[in-house]
């Protein structure tokens, strides 16, 4: 039997909250339940007033001298801090990066279905990586594959509605071509 092995995915890093009895500075700076300061208190005072009021001591800043504490509802601060992650996380646009391999002999049919292929994709906020690889002896003519690309690229550019931009510069690695264009509007 053959056995898979995959990479380990990494784990998430929650934020930990050192709150009530593991905070292990001997005084604090108190904020209370009401978001106002009320002073720096002996850590043990400070705990009583958050058991009085059926709260959580919770250092806010443990970096300063001495830490922030808050009296707050710690299930509810956490709460709160996961709804804020999960909304940033939901407003980042992701961008794929598609691409489109053209060669130096493309018939002009195959141009032009790629060429709608690629103001698809840039329509749809994607970026869009061109390649031409090169193959014997396309390798002794590298202009060629420079026209065909600068070609294709002044084409996409024409497109109504695009504001197509070169984010990365046509590049040779080897006998590949390369270019990367990502619409602007």
């Amino acid at each position: 039997m053959r056995i898979k092995w995959r990479k380990a995915k990494p784990k998430q890093v929650k934020p930990y909250f050192i709150s009530n009895n593991n905070i292990k500075a001997e005084r604090v700076f108190l904020i209370d339940e009401n978001n106002e300061r009320a002073g720096e208190f002996d850590t043990y005072d400070a705990l009583q007033r958050a058991e009085d009021s059926d709260l959580d001591l919770v250092l806010v800043n443990p970096k300063t001298d001495p830490p922030v504490a808050k009296i707050v509802d710690l299930g509810q601060m956490k709460y709160e801090r996961e709804k804020k992650a999960h909304k940033q996380k939901m407003q980042q646009k992701k961008v794929d990066v598609k691409a489109i391999r053209l060669s130096v002999r493309i018939s002009s049919h195959d141009f032009d279905f790629r060429l709608k292929q690629a103001q698809k994709f840039l329509k749809q906020g994607n970026k869009l990586k061109l390649e031409i690889n090169m193959r014997g002896r396309e390798k002794q003519h590298p202009e060629q594959a420079k026209e065909v690309i600068r070609k294709f690229v002044d084409q996409v550019k024409e497109t109504e509605g695009l504001e197509v931009i070169e984010e990365q510069a046509l590049t040779k690695q080897g006998g590949r071509f390369t270019i990367i264009l990502a619409n602007k509007s």
